[in-house]
């Protein structure tokens, strides 16, 4: 569906397709344990969050130059521009490449090759913010953060992912404060497969601007009244929901009944290229799934570009939103 709408909740190392995957170890005499794409294709196949991680974490061997970073955004910004992203707030994993003995400074200024000029070429603005894994020490993160200081300029925020139960948002408390005291934008991980509490902490420990999944809040109504009060944006992913088992079945996602509690749902794509479908395929999926009508898509596109930090180009915001009122539906 090419709806103009933002996309906030994507890591763009999920974004690695198969063929790109295999072009880069060939540039960078890199072997893969698969045979060719369909075998690797088929390995995407998995079970769980923890089986996607230990295939996500190895395809990463490919990424080693900036030349790799570029070509990895630019594929991703491609894909999303055909699908009606005109905003773009993209994650990305420094501890993931720097333990790979890939500097912060390749990993960033790869991905500005291609975020810098994205408007030029796809005709889509953007955002980066930089990830924490919460399965790596608090001590790390830190390091991180400073790691990443002399690339600010390029870095909106921070984020906070990888695998949720057992890491509690309040282990990375030390680091959102610092971030916040350097001025960026705060999101996280929160209520994916960890509980409600850890969305909780996340806003009141963390100071969360947004909360990406968040869907088990859900399972706590006074939660929910707070996020709707607050206006506490999410950043849902359907078909990664199913994909990963949070959702058993598309047609059984709560995405309806949390718009109708009042929440400021948004509909992302998270690593498009393991989960089956970019932002554009997962407006199409709960349209067919949940039976959307257009005002609840609108709702959803509307809500994107409102929870997107745009804060500081409100005139974007605008015309932004001005496409979403004049699209015409198929």
């Amino acid at each position: 569906m090419s709806l103009p709408k933002a996309e906030l909740h994507l890591h763009i190392e999920g974004t690695l397709e198969p063929e790109l995957a295999f072009a880069l170890a060939a540039r960078n005499g890199v072997t893969l344990p698969y045979a060719d794409t369909e075998e690797l294709r088929e390995a995407y196949r998995f079970d769980d969050l923890q089986s996607f991680l230990n295939l996500y974490y190895e395809l990463m061997a490919v990424l080693r130059t900036e030349a790799d970073f570029a070509d990895l955004a630019d594929a991703y910004l491609a894909r999303a521009a055909a699908q009606g992203v005109r905003h773009a707030e993209i994650f990305f994993d420094p501890q993931a490449h720097i333990v790979r003995g890939v500097p912060m400074g390749t990993v960033v200024e790869g991905l500005w090759r291609a975020l810098g000029r994205s408007e030029e070429t796809h005709g889509v603005s953007t955002r980066l913010i930089m990830c924490f894994l919460r399965d790596e020490s608090a001590e790390s993160a830190m390091e991180t953060l400073e790691a990443a200081k002399p690339h600010l300029d390029r870095i909106t925020g921070i984020g906070l992912d990888s695998a949720e139960v057992g890491h509690p948002p309040v282990k990375f408390r030390a680091v959102y404060e610092a971030a916040a005291a350097l001025g960026l934008r705060r999101v996280a991980h929160a209520g994916e497969e960890g509980p409600p509490a850890y969305i909780t902490e996340a806003l009141d420990i963390l100071g969360v601007e947004r909360v990406d999944h968040g869907l088990r809040c859900m399972e706590d109504p006074e939660l929910v009244e707070r996020l709707v009060r607050e206006r506490v944006p999410l950043t849902l992913c359907p078909l990664s929901n199913v994909r990963l088992r949070a959702v058993d079945v598309l047609t059984e996602h709560p995405l309806p009944a949390m718009m109708d509690a009042g929440l400021l749902c948004t509909v992302n794509s998270d690593d498009p290229a393991y989960f089956g479908g970019y932002a554009g395929d997962n407006f199409d999926a709960v349209r067919e799934a949940l039976g959307l009508d257009q005002e609840r898509l609108r709702e959803l596109a509307r809500n994107s570009f409102e929870a997107s930090f745009l804060d500081d180009d409100e005139d974007r915001r605008t015309r932004y939103l001005a496409e979403v009122e004049a699209y015409e539906f198929d």
